[in-house]
This record gives C-alpha cells, structure tokens and sequence, in this order.
C-alpha cells in the first residue's frame, strides 16, 4: 500500500490519469487491456483526461466497478456517466462492458453479465473510490452479503442490498478487484483521508475497502 498526496485536486487528476494511461500503454504493447472505473462525480476530471489519451482504445474493455440497478436515463446510472466523460473523444473506440441489464432485479442478470466480464479478466488497470464509511465499489458496510462478497471463493459479481447504498446494487467481488494488475484508489478531502487511515486499522468486515489496500496506491489531495 502506498499513499500519494498531491499539492491540490487539479494536479491528483492529471497525475492520475497519466499514470494510468502509461499502465494501459504498457499492457497494450502486449495484447488488449481492461480499465474499470467508479462511477460518482469525484472521478470525472480523470475520465476527461483519460478521453483524450492516444491510445489504441479500440483493444481497450472498459467495465464499471459497480452499478446501481437503474437505467440510464437516471441520472443516478454509473453507465451514463462513463458515455458522457469517458467514453468520448478518442475513447470513444473503446468497448463497454455491460454492468446492468432490463431486468426488475439484478440477481436475474448476474449469470449473463458475468459471463460478458470474464473474457476481461484479469483487471489490467483498476481505480476505485472510496466512501466516507469506507465502503468500494458496492461492497457497503452492513451489507446483506458482503461477508460471501469479500469471500476468496466469491463470484465474480455479485447483487448486495445496503441502506446506504440506496438502489439494489451489482458488484464486482473483493477477489476480483484484488487480482488487478494495478490498482489504484481516488480520494479527496480531510474527511476521507481519515476514513482511510481508520480503514488501516479495521477488517474489511467493518471497511471493505480494506480488502484491497494491502495492494492499492491511494491518490489523495485535500
């Protein structure tokens, strides 16, 4: 684990999206990359930088952390918001994996989303966000199956319900994202740097976000 701070949020961003634009050059030198991106505001400026990186975005599969089970015309779609930042410019040519399917509930989905994920894996670039109650992706403290979420033996994705979490949620599972090649994890401002110096001390049971740290590097400007 390793924690980077930067002089302001203008500076983590392009930072950041430089750095993750080298880690996908490198891959593709080699063969076709995954990125899976949060969804969320704080990510963004990263997702406007990352649009305009020259790369070969057509051997790029880009997929979401999580989901929540809502279509894109919410403005609360984490799918929506990867078309509108991400997913233009040059990286228009990228490919999207899906995270949400028209189904009332996401546990009828998971089988055939799952499916479309594993060509993709592993994770060649993983960033991740993290909550002011240290929960990732959608894996919520308190919720219904976080335990077999965190699990080594979890499934790729997984459906977790949390009062926090509002809508139902999709999920890539804990050893998904520790499998990544890299991985990083976006934080801003004092309230959440201290949650992540309590997410040091605790078991992911308490802060999930403590499943990946151990291999994180944690990108943090006030």
């Amino acid at each position: 684990m390793t924690l980077v701070p930067y002089p302001s949020r203008a500076a983590l961003m392009a930072g950041l999206a430089a750095t993750i634009a080298g880690e996908l050059r490198a891959r593709l030198a080699h063969g076709a990359a995954t990125l899976s991106v949060p969804g969320g505001t704080t990510p963004g400026p990263v997702f406007d930088a990352l649009a305009q990186e020259d790369l070969d975005w057509a051997r790029v599969a880009v997929m979401l952390n999580d989901e929540r089970w809502v279509g894109e015309e919410s403005p609360r779609s984490n799918t929506r918001l990867l078309r509108e930042r991400l997913l233009v410019g040059r990286a228009a040519k990228a490919r999207l994996v899906p995270l949400y399917a028209p189904t009332p509930t996401p546990e009828e989905s998971l089988d055939k989303l799952a499916e479309g994920i594993l060509p993709h894996l592993p994770i060649t670039v993983l960033l991740l966000g993290m909550g002011a109650d240290m929960h990732t992706a959608s894996l919520f403290p308190g919720a219904d199956k976080l335990t077999q979420a965190l699990a080594n033996n979890a499934p790729v994705l997984m459906a977790l319900r949390a009062e926090a979490a509002g809508e139902p949620r999709i999920t890539l599972s804990a050893p998904v994202l520790r499998q990544a090649r890299h991985i990083h994890i976006l934080i801003t401002g004092a309230e959440k740097r201290a949650a992540y110096e309590r997410a040091l001390t605790l078991p992911p049971e308490e802060a999930p976000v403590a499943c990946v740290l151990p291999l994180a590097t944690v990108h943090w400007a006030d």
